[in-house]
Order: structure tokens, then sequence, then C-alpha cells
């Protein structure tokens, strides 16, 4: 018949040459299912070492160790915790229980990677508490317990899983002596139960509750009792293994996050400050850049998509004030022959200083033909536009923008047949423009005067060359044929290319792209926020694991797989990562709005938004891998005895 347990001439030696040490020399020794079984022995005789190695939480350097004939040195990390989950239930001397846990949670550990309901853990838990006095202790944490009460709870957690061997390292070791003869008539009723004991210590009388008793000494064997009883041919507790679903891992590995994060409020708070300060400064940033760009875009179409214009300068040449004298009269006169034309404005824009009365204004001042209106669509707040027969006649009248008007007049709308002096000259005001406020680059639109160009030439400017030309087209579809056209008799007029022509589309091309690049780099410096968030976010999980290290091992203990602390970890990653984001995206949004109240212009869309907590998820599922693989690869064994 197959022992339960069966160590044949195993030894455990660390370190090599001169500095090895042999914790476990050529060990022998079978046990049979429900035997009571003590392993006793002086400190370093090596019997926490074969603890260790019984528990599968260590594997033997020489020597085989099998249990139902199953040769562990042949099975998987996972396959061993899956061993320790529904074989071994773990009393350790120092209880192990998580501090920031309750009781319950406590207990109910193995039964998470079990894969056991919330609702059957639950009530498997409490059943175990009441039955060992603690009924009403479920909700307290380990510090609001008794040493006794303690390892109480570590003997239900041993229980959880229904475990066929009970392995107890010197559990009565931290207890007084009433609470230690409690704890030893308990494993003596779990096996009367049924249950195989083997109890670790090195108290002989401890041991002498045993029904069997091994010996250790340097590492060997030094003396067997033998098994006293009838042994069980078929343990009642063989189980067969359950994996839980990925719903379940999750759920539970959630749950944990929060109440880890929960436990380090202040440290947590740290964290998340950086990632929320990354992910607000994107939304912000992207905000500003989006709302730049569109009101960029806006200015430029409110001029029209139809609309050509020419400026004086061969391509690449850099026009300064009106130093360049290549476009005329006569060029606009010939332009307005071509096809496709509805209207063609000549220009000749200057500076000049205004008076009413005693009060001046400085403002710009353009010579425009009287089709301005049709080619700017450009409507009048008061008044009219000057005719045709203004400007062939050289009529001495000026259109006012709405903060000239303003500050010449105070009242505009009676600014209309009011008188202005420019140069000394009188110019009566024909009309009033509608408002349309301030360009994308802050440029006012309404501070300017149009007069007819033919009035400039003679009275203000005292030149006949023109600062501009603009053509607006009447079908856009043919907007590229009639700009070729526009080219081609620039060309044969001036004999060489000292004209710049552009269409409104090419325009908006190039603010378009100047935009998003300048979003592109508010986006870049936001995003290194993002990048020190999440250096963050791997700063502190590497903290946690190097804090909870004994917690990691004992959740191996109790059979967690490597995905499993894995899963747990990255999870608590994520976790900072999701909240961080939604905390920026929120503060990020109210920063938008809130300087879209002072003016400036903002525009919210919901890709910011999305990108910006995309890259915090991303960014602590990233940043949290390291640590998260450090933590599953750990040793359960050193895990278990770091302080």
């Amino acid at each position: 018949m197959t022992a339960l347990i069966d160590i044949d001439t195993i030894s455990r030696v660390y370190g090599e040459g001169e500095a090895e040490v042999r914790a476990l020399d050529r060990v022998t020794v079978q046990i049979d299912a429900g035997e009571f079984v003590a392993i006793v022995g002086q400190s370093g005789s090596g019997k926490s070492t074969l603890m260790n190695i019984l528990g599968c939480l260590d594997r033997p350097s020489e020597g085989a160790y099998r249990i139902r004939g199953a040769n562990i040195g042949e099975l998987s990390p996972d396959e061993l915790a899956a061993l320790r989950r529904n074989t071994f239930g773990f009393v350790f001397q120092r209880y192990n229980l998580l501090a920031n846990a309750t009781a319950s949670e406590n207990v109910q550990m193995p039964a998470i990677y079990a894969g056991g309901s919330i609702e059957d853990r639950r009530i498997r838990a409490q059943a175990l508490l009441e039955r060992l006095g603690l009924g009403e202790r479920g909700h307290h944490r380990p510090n609001q317990l008794s040493g006794g009460q303690q390892q109480r709870v570590a003997v239900a957690r041993a229980l959880m899983n229904d475990a066929e061997v009970i392995l107890a390292d010197e559990p009565t070791g931290a207890l007084d002596s009433q609470a230690g003869a409690e704890l030893l008539s308990l494993l003596e009723e779990l096996h009367a139960a049924g249950r195989t004991v083997i109890l670790i210590t090195h108290d002989k009388n401890v041991a002498a509750r045993a029904h069997r008793i091994i010996e250790l000494a340097d590492g060997r064997i030094i003396s067997d009792s033998g098994s006293t009883q009838t042994t069980i041919a078929s343990s009642p507790f063989k189980k067969s293994v359950v994996t839980p679903s990925l719903s379940t891992q999750l759920r539970e590995a959630v749950y944990t996050a929060f109440r880890s994060l929960r436990a380090n409020l202040f440290r947590t708070s740290l964290t998340l400050l950086g990632v929320i300060i990354g992910v607000a400064a994107v939304v912000a940033m992207l905000a500003i850049g989006e709302g730049s760009q569109k009101q960029v875009v806006s200015s430029i179409e409110t001029m029209g998509s139809n609309l050509l214009f020419v400026r004086p300068g061969a391509p690449g040449t850099r026009m300064r004030g009106s130093a360049i004298a290549t476009l005329t009269m006569e060029d606009a006169a010939q332009l307005a022959e071509l096809e496709n034309i509805v209207a063609t404005v000549p220009t000749r824009s200057g500076r000049e200083t205004l008076r009413v009365g005693d009060g001046d204004y400085q403002s710009s001042i353009d010579g425009v033909s009287f089709d301005w209106p049709r080619a700017q669509n450009w409507d009048m707040a008061y008044g009219a536009f000057f005719t045709k027969e203004d400007q062939d006649r050289r009529a001495a009248v000026v259109i006012l923008g709405f903060t000239v008007a303003s500050n010449l007049f105070d009242n505009v709308a009676s600014s209309v047949g009011e008188y202005v002096f420019i140069g000394g000259a009188p110019f009566e005001v024909a009309g009033v423009l509608q408002p349309k406020g301030a360009t994308a680059w802050g440029q006012d639109m309404d501070d300017v005067v149009l007069a007819p160009i033919t009035t400039g030439m003679m009275r203000l400017f005292g030149q006949n060359y023109l600062s501009s030309i603009t053509i607006a087209v009447d079908d856009t579809k043919r907007i590229a044929e009639t700009e070729a056209s526009a080219h081609a008799l620039l060309l044969s007029r001036h004999g060489a290319e000292d004209f710049q022509l552009r269409n409104t589309a090419s325009i908006l091309e190039s603010v378009e792209q100047t935009q998003q690049a300048f979003s592109l780099l508010l986006g870049s410096v936001a995003a290194i926020s993002l990048i020190v968030g999440g250096i963050g976010v791997m700063n502190i999980m590497l903290v946690s694991v190097s804090e909870r290290t004994r917690e990691i091992g004992v959740r191996m203990a109790t059979g967690a797989r490597r995905s499993d602390i894995m899963m747990q970890f990255n999870t608590e990653a994520l976790v900072v990562g999701a909240l961080g984001g939604i905390l920026g995206v929120v503060i990020g949004l109210g920063v938008s709005l809130g300087l879209g109240a002072t003016g400036m212009s903002i525009a919210i869309t919901p890709l910011p938004a999305t990108l910006a907590f995309g890259s915090a998820l991303a960014i602590g599922l990233v940043f949290g891998f390291m640590p998260a693989r450090k933590a599953a690869r750990l040793d359960p064994v050193i895990a278990l005895a770091t302080e």
C-alpha cells in the first residue's frame, strides 16, 4: 500500500564548496494517512527545513519526495501550488496573518485560490471560527486579537479547504501554557477526525502528545518511534483540484488591491497624485491646443473658403511693410476678367491717426474696392458700404470697424454721417461694420478703417502699388483651376514670379499642420508627467512587494499560483492607474472649463480624455509588471522567513 508521504534519502544543501551547509542529510521516512507525528529537534537540527519540503514550499537537493506516489520533483510551480492548496494546511508559529485583513478574510484566503464562491467562503469561514470559539471575532483584525486567538484563526485557515494534512510549525512557541494546551487539544481533535497531523517542535512535552515521534539532529533522523495505529487506506479528505475562474480571480484581486491601497492611504495618495497630474495635464493641454486650432481655422473660414490671395514678392520672400512693389491696380483689373471670378479686391494698407473733436485714435486703414463686403462676407452694422461711384470719383468716405467707431464716438449708431479727420482731411463716415472680435492670434479684426482704393491712393498712401489682391471664386470645385489661370496671367504680365498666390484651403492646411504640431508639443510635455507618474507607480509597487513579502509567502503556502500573485500586483497597479486616470480626467476637464470661462478658446472632445485615461491604465500595467513579476517569482520559503 502506498504511503501518503514518502521521503527517500533526501538532502537539502545550501551553498557550495567550503560554504556548503547540509540542512538535511539523506533523510528517509514514510508517513501514512491518519498519523499524528511530531518531528522534534533542537534549533538547527533541520526540522523546519524538513517541514518546508513536506509542505511543498521547498524542494530537496537530492533524493525523492512523493505524495501518494507522485514525485513532487516533477511538478511545476503551479502544480505544487495546487498540491499545497488541496492537501496541506499550515499553522505557523508566528501565525502569519494578514494585518490589514479581518479574521474572516484571513480564514477565507485558501478558498479564494480553490475557486470557492464568496458566499460559500464566508459561511464556511464563519462556521470554522465559531467552532474554534471566535464566532464574534470574524470582523476583528489580527492586532485586535490575543496570541491564542490569532493562532486559532491560523488553524481555521488551515482547515478552510478541508486539508488532508495539517502542518504545524512550533504552534505553541508564541503562546502561554493555557493557550498552548488548548491548541494541542484542538490538533488532537483534528487527528481524531481523520486528518494527518505533523507537528514540528523542539519541546518534548509538546511532542509527547503525538502518537509518533521522529527526532532530528544535524539534519539526520536519530530516532523514530514508528507508527502506532492502523493506517487509513483512503483519506476522506482527498479532493479533486479546482481552478478558480478568471472573473473570480479578477474580483478578488481588485478587492485585495483596494484593501492594500487603503492600508497606506498617504503613500497611495502621493502615487495617485503623479498619475492625476499627468492625466489632467494631457486633458487640459490638448483641450487648449484643440481650441486654439479651431479658433484659428474658424477665423480663416470667416473670410470664406472661396478666396485666393495674391501677395507681392517672390515665393519665399518675406514681405516687409510696403517695400515690395510688384502688384498694381491693372493686375487686379486683368484678374477680374478671368472665368469663375466673382470679385477682385485690390488692397493697399497703412496706419493713420483719426481725429474726432479733441479725440485721436490710431488704427490700420485699408484702401479697398467697392465689392470688398462681397468677397469678405462681412455685413454692415450701421449705414452702407461705399459704392462703385464713390470709388470712381475718389470720394472722401470711410467705413469704420466697430472698435474704431466705439473709440471715436459715444454712440456708434449715430456715427454714420459724421466726419473724421485723417491726415488733416475730413472723411464722411458712410457705415460701421458688424463686429467680429479677435483672431486666434489675438488681433482685433474690428480695429480697421476702410476707404475706397482710389481715394487711398490719392489722399492717404501717395503710392500706386498694392499690398494684396483678394480674389473671390464662384465655383470652389474649380478653385485650383482658377488659381492656375491667375498664376499664368500674372506671370505673363510680370515676366517673373515676383508674387505669391495662395488659396484659403492651403492656408487652412498650413495652419492646421502648425496647430497639430503645437498640440503634439503640448501633449508630449503632458506625457512626461504621465511617465513620471508611472515611475511613481512602479516605485510604490516595488516598495509594496518588499513590505508584503511575507504576505506573498503566506498566499503561496495557502495555494496561490504565480499567476495569482502576478494578477494581484498587476491589478493593484491598474487600480492606481484607473483611479488616477478618472480623477485626472475630472480635474483636467475642470481646469479646461475654468480656462474657458476666462475667455480662452477651449475645445473639449472625448478623444483626449479617452487617450489620457487609457494611457494611465497602460502606465499602471507597464510599470506594475516588473514588481508583479518580482513578487510572483519569490521563493515561498524565503518569503515566509522575511521579517
